[in-house]
């Protein structure tokens, strides 16, 4: 924290010009919210639109100003059940993944046809590495909403516990014959594919599903992260500076630049290091734990400290269990020289029948070629 000495000094420079219509129309709604913060139409409209801008600018600051629209409820246990789909959704954000699951099943028992609220809550289930959980609420997604997000929420799922070919074929199919105008649901399902396919080891699928996504027009920064992924394990890191070089207000897309940057020797990666540091200080000293696996990841990859970045991963591997939270603890354990500190998630690995060829690597590696 400081204090500005100049008031011509320049804090920051905003990614949008303050004229922006969608801006403009969030400051009218602000305003309208100052003089009737008991309309709960308006506070959850514009708390919608706040999340939005979060997502699309990787600014988490938005997701607190939805949390203040909603504040005359946020206490609310019974809070209104469009209140507690927001709240999930800014939890979820924050990875208080507890209290998001515990909104959703209030909100389920009110309303139990609300398909954004069983996909969200499948999708927090998946982090989790609650898989059965996952499929059974995407079974729900499947009575209520379009053919295409159904199938994509079960394939994601199906995928990860040894079916993994099977759901490629058939999120392929229901793609084939989804309607075109839906770009959002078209871009989560490419970016499903890409991944799958990353996880089977088919780098030309892989490509092309990623390459379609992002012909897509729609930012999202899931999707740059995993394609950048992919390309620094192809052994691309100049095209991940390409891709990522305006995308350095996120955290995780910032990190990513930076490996790209230390794999192709750029002079700025000395700059994006002091950055990420100090990114993960003012996180710990707001309390958040939003990035232990970045965290974990920027230790290992670029400070090179194994014993740190295994013990970051450790932690992260108590809150969630995706493939990646996977590959950097079982990397951190390698690097560290203590194959023991792996066997939560090769236990995992045996238990779901997760295919993914990078992991099996890793396993070899670690328990020098033994069998499962």
């Amino acid at each position: 924290p400081f204090i500005p000495t100049d008031d011509s000094q320049i804090l920051e420079r905003l990614p949008v010009s303050p004229l922006d219509p969608e801006l403009r129309d969030l400051q009218e709604m602000r305003q309208e919210l100052s003089r009737r913060p008991d309309n709960l139409a308006l506070a959850s409209k514009a708390a919608w639109k706040y999340i939005e801008q979060g997502r699309r600018q990787s600014d988490p600051r938005f997701y607190g100003y939805a949390q203040a629209a909603l504040e005359p409820w946020w206490a609310q246990a019974a809070a209104p059940v469009p209140v507690l789909l927001l709240r999930a959704t800014i939890r979820q954000h924050n990875h208080d993944f507890e209290s998001a699951l515990a909104d959703l099943s209030a909100l389920l028992q009110v309303d139990p046809t609300n398909a954004q609220a069983y996909l969200t809550r499948a999708l927090i289930q998946q982090v989790r590495g609650n898989y059965e959980g996952a499929r059974e609420d995407c079974s729900q997604v499947l009575q209520l909403a379009t053919p295409l997000i159904a199938a994509t929420c079960l394939t994601g799922v199906g995928s990860l516990t040894g079916e993994a070919q099977e759901s490629e074929q058939t999120l392929r199919g229901a793609l084939a014959r989804a309607p075109l105008g839906d770009k959002s649901a078209r871009l989560w399902a490419l970016t499903v594919l890409g991944e799958i396919a990353v996880r089977r080891g088919d780098a030309a699928a892989a490509e092309s599903d990623f390459r379609q996504a992002l012909a897509l027009g729609l930012r999202d920064d899931y999707l740059l992260g995993a394609y950048a992924d992919f390309l620094l394990d192809t052994g691309r890191p100049e095209e991940v500076v390409d891709l990522l070089a305006r995308s350095t207000r996120s955290d995780a897309l910032l990190l990513r630049l930076a490996l790209a940057e230390q794999a192709a020797g750029t002079a700025a990666l000395s700059a994006h290091v002091e950055a990420l540091q100090a990114r993960f200080m003012a996180s710990r000293l707001r309390g958040e734990a939003v990035h232990r696996r970045e965290e974990a990841r920027f230790t290992l990859h670029l400070l090179k400290d194994a014993n740190s970045a295994l013990r970051l991963a450790r932690e992260n591997w108590q809150v969630q269990h995706e493939p990646s939270d996977a590959r950097i603890l079982l990397e951190s354990a390698l690097a560290a020289g203590d194959p023991e500190s792996a066997r939560p998630v090769l236990q995992f690995l045996h238990q779901t029948r997760l295919e993914d060829v990078q992991l099996a690597h890793l396993e070899n590696r670690l328990t020098g070629g033994a069998k499962r």
